[in-house]
């Protein structure tokens, strides 16, 4: 077991910036941003956003067509230089292929958004086996895979910004939902730890909760009186929109929020605050 007090930076801090030296822009061009999940939901929209916003995106997905489909899509300053690589993150021989094709093609990460995930629901008492291990492997597991290989990379490099998806459900307990909870409140505590040994070095870390999102998953498994009473129980009153996630994501992986750390950036309309 090491020694070593994560609280101190193993290396020495980049220095602050004066007030003039803060990019404000949310410009992200010339970075290069990895997102797995890409080719839908939350994902696709981080990946558009992204690109609108000058950085090369690597879509990353388990459907390696619709990858470089989604890939092909994108526009912004980069139009026709982003990439897709096929990757399952719950293998960590796969996820380490996967950054080393997008390292060899762009030559750096500088940004990492982990939107792959899923959501199988269930009673707890009728929770299988398979569903729970399946569940936390891709949620969590994958999470901590794919920020592994990219962070090295990042400390390597002396910058970073890693942004993970998490959700209401890692704060508050949703019926149907205890595989899906423990996934994303673990995904909080992964982020907070990397947050914590990782930031002196250059790389931030911080995760985004968004509640119920208007993806086609989302509409499809929300819709009726079932929504309805859902998003009665939100303060704003409904539900959120892809774009409303992604401009999260892009704020955090933005130099405005160099001093932004650690933090779960709820986007819930108000949902967790009772």
């Amino acid at each position: 077991m090491s020694t070593h007090d994560d609280r101190t930076p193993a290396t020495t801090p980049p220095a602050a910036p004066a007030d003039e030296q803060v990019d404000l822009s949310l410009r992200l061009d010339g970075r290069t941003a990895l997102v797995t999940g890409g080719v839908s939901g939350i994902g696709s929209a981080v990946c558009g956003l992204l690109a609108d916003r000058g950085a090369r995106v690597v879509v990353v997905d388990v459907a390696e067509d619709a990858a470089r489909a989604r890939a092909g899509e994108l526009a912004g300053p980069a139009a026709g230089q982003h990439l897709a690589v096929a990757c399952d993150v719950t293998d960590a021989a796969s996820v380490e292929a996967a950054v080393d094709t997008a390292v060899a093609a762009t030559g750096r990460v500088d940004v990492l958004v982990t939107c792959a995930g899923i959501a199988v629901l269930d009673p707890a008492e009728d929770l299988s086996d398979e569903a729970w291990s399946r569940t936390l492997a891709v949620n969590l597991t994958g999470t901590f895979l794919v920020a592994r290989a990219v962070g090295r990379r990042m400390l390597a490099a002396g910058y970073g910004r890693v942004v993970t998806m998490a959700s209401q459900a890692a704060t508050v307990a949703l019926d149907g939902h205890a595989a899906y909870c423990a996934s994303k409140a673990g995904v909080v505590g992964l982020t907070r730890v990397l947050a914590l040994e990782w930031a002196g070095r250059g790389v931030t870390a911080n995760s985004v909760s968004p509640t119920v999102v208007l993806t086609a998953l989302g509409r499809s498994a929300w819709g009726g009186q079932k929504g309805e009473d859902a998003k009665a129980q939100i303060p704003t009153g409904r539900f959120a929109l892809p774009d409303e996630v992604a401009a999260a994501v892009l704020y955090l992986s933005s130099g405005a929020a160099g001093m932004v750390n650690g933090h779960d950036l709820v986007v819930d309309g108000g949902y967790t605050i009772r």
